[in-house]
């Protein structure tokens, strides 16, 4: 498996990883158990997904002006 590949399961795994987090959070909220840890809970996981996306989001971009840049065009 490739970088770009086992780049894009982290990111689907770091996905289900937050909507956990944020049901959670819910079911905190609607109990009225919340606590600011929970709350904090869902910070990680979106952390790493912005970053991990930008990452997806930007790399056909990268890889065209890589590709240009080595045909001289």
């Amino acid at each position: 498996m490739n970088w770009n590949n086992w780049l894009r399961q982290i990111h689907r795994w770091l996905s289900i990883a937050f909507t956990l987090a944020v049901i959670i959070n819910i079911i905190a909220m609607l109990q009225e158990k919340w606590s600011v840890w929970v709350g904090l809970m869902a910070l990680l996981p979106l952390t790493l997904l912005l970053l991990t996306g930008l990452y997806l989001f930007a790399l056909p971009y990268a890889t065209r002006w890589r590709g240009a840049g080595r045909s001289g065009g």
